[in-house]
């Protein structure tokens, strides 16, 4: 098997010496980056600083702005995920750098006046899913064994752990602690392809809350920053012991389900995109020749598409990572190979699951606080009046003819101003409300 990288697209040729299938096909994916990471000697060699610069930016420019992220690796047992995500303590990986920076990049040194007022507050936590079901990897002593955490659903922010627990964190020393207190804790073991083969899936998530009054102003955004680690498939060899191939089961049944849910959202965004272009066609050309194609596509349901059902509930895991493929998040996908020609089959299928992720269309918003966004929009509201009020009063310059206009618009604009001193005394009176250091 041979690879070869061409800046941002990969070569896989199942012909060289020494793959599995003479058969295969000299194959080409292409996707945003493509990193070497075996021989440092190479000149296309990529270091965890060049990876971090190229994506761990993303992630934290993203929250920063309020929206939420998700990074995940996925690929073959041994083939560089957890290395990638959490690296060595002589090379670390893109979760203990993006804590190392995240407090730099998301709280402004400059450009707020000096009637400014700021606070921030930066929460983190880690689970892992072992065996389908949810362990807390930073709670200490008897109550690791404990039964399970249960995954619920928020009917606006979407699934989320009962009972997970949340630590402050206000410097790199503390989130670095917590990080290798739930590595320390997280489900390892020996398999055919790695000693210490991950067997379990983990979440690192930073949720980072920050809310400024500037001008009398507030405006308060919170951004959830969710790190993966997938456990790697493997192969179930009938000689492991019984836990090993419950784990293998449990593992591959959710990557299954990962899978799955991929191809479907692949499928239901691009059948989104065929569809507009066909409407789009149909407004500039012949409405009947092209309304009948689209009649096919949309499965002759009155001109709706018919979408695939994307099966989260499937596993945890999917649950969990619901906003994130599909939702409410900017996710970053990193698929993980193996050089090697006896992993042919499972890098091909990874890198045509990372082709079709590739596909995925989400729908990130910034979070914005409930009151903040109402008081923004009375401010913009009050601001159309007062201009409304103006422009009739130079239209009409005559007292008798703007005193009821004039009346009309000044109570409205009134009344909006008393909702925002209002909505602005709820803000600043909410509970837990830190200062940042």
């Amino acid at each position: 098997m041979c690879f070869t990288l061409l800046f941002s697209s990969l070569k896989l040729d199942g012909r060289a010496d020494g793959a599995v299938d003479s058969r295969e096909k000299l194959l080409e994916f292409c996707f945003d980056y493509c990193y070497w990471s075996v021989d440092p000697a190479d000149p296309h060699y990529a270091s965890q600083e060049e990876v971090f610069q190229d994506l761990g930016v993303l992630v934290l420019s993203g929250a920063s702005e309020g929206y939420n992220v998700c990074l995940f690796a996925y690929g073959q047992t041994g083939s560089g995920k957890t290395y990638t995500m959490m690296g060595t303590p002589d090379s670390i990986g893109l979760t203990p750098r993006i804590c190392q920076v995240s407090k730099s990049i998301m709280i402004p040194a400059s450009g707020l006046c000096l009637h400014s007022r700021m606070s921030s507050l930066c929460l983190c936590s880690f689970l892992e899913i072992y065996n389908e079901r949810v362990r807390d990897l930073l709670r200490g002593g008897e109550q690791k064994k404990r039964a399970s955490l249960r995954v619920r659903e928020h009917p606006e922010k979407g699934p989320y752990v009962q009972d997970l627990s949340q630590h402050v964190v206000t410097d790199y020393k503390q989130a670095m602690e917590l990080l290798e207190e739930g590595i320390a804790n997280r489900i390892t073991a020996a398999t055919h392809n790695h000693d210490a083969s991950s067997r379990s899936h983990a979440i690192f998530t930073i949720q980072y809350t920050q809310a400024i009054l500037e001008n009398n102003l507030p405006s308060e955004t919170v951004s959830k920053i969710n790190l993966v680690d997938l456990a790697g498939s493997e192969r179930a060899d009938p000689h492991y012991c019984r836990d090993r191939l419950t784990e293998g089961s449990n593992i591959n049944k959710s990557l299954v389900t990962l899978g799955i849910v991929i191809s479907a959202l692949a499928q239901n965004s691009q059948m989104s995109s065929s569809c507009q272009s066909i409407n789009s066609m149909a407004s500039e050309g012949d409405g009947s020749t092209v309304g009948s194609h689209s009649s096919s596509l949309s499965g002759g349901g009155g001109g709706r598409t018919r979408h695939c059902f994307i099966p989260y509930r499937d596993s945890v895991l999917t649950w969990l990572l619901k906003d994130s493929l599909g939702g409410n998040s900017k996710t970053i996908m990193i698929a993980t190979v193996s050089p090697s020609a006896n992993s042919y089959n499972e890098t091909l299928s990874t890198l045509r699951y990372a082709a079709h992720a590739r596909n995925i269309v989400n729908k990130p918003r910034v979070n914005e606080d409930a009151n903040v966004r109402l008081i923004r929009e009375l401010r913009e509201e009050i601001d159309r009046l007062k201009s409304m009020l103006l422009s009739f009063e130079m239209r009409n310059p005559s007292p008798s003819l703007s005193d009821e206009r004039d009346g009309n618009l000044s109570d409205m604009v009134l009344q909006n101003e008393l909702k925002v001193t209002q909505g602005r005394h709820r803000w600043l009176h909410l509970p837990d409300r830190h200062t940042s250091p």
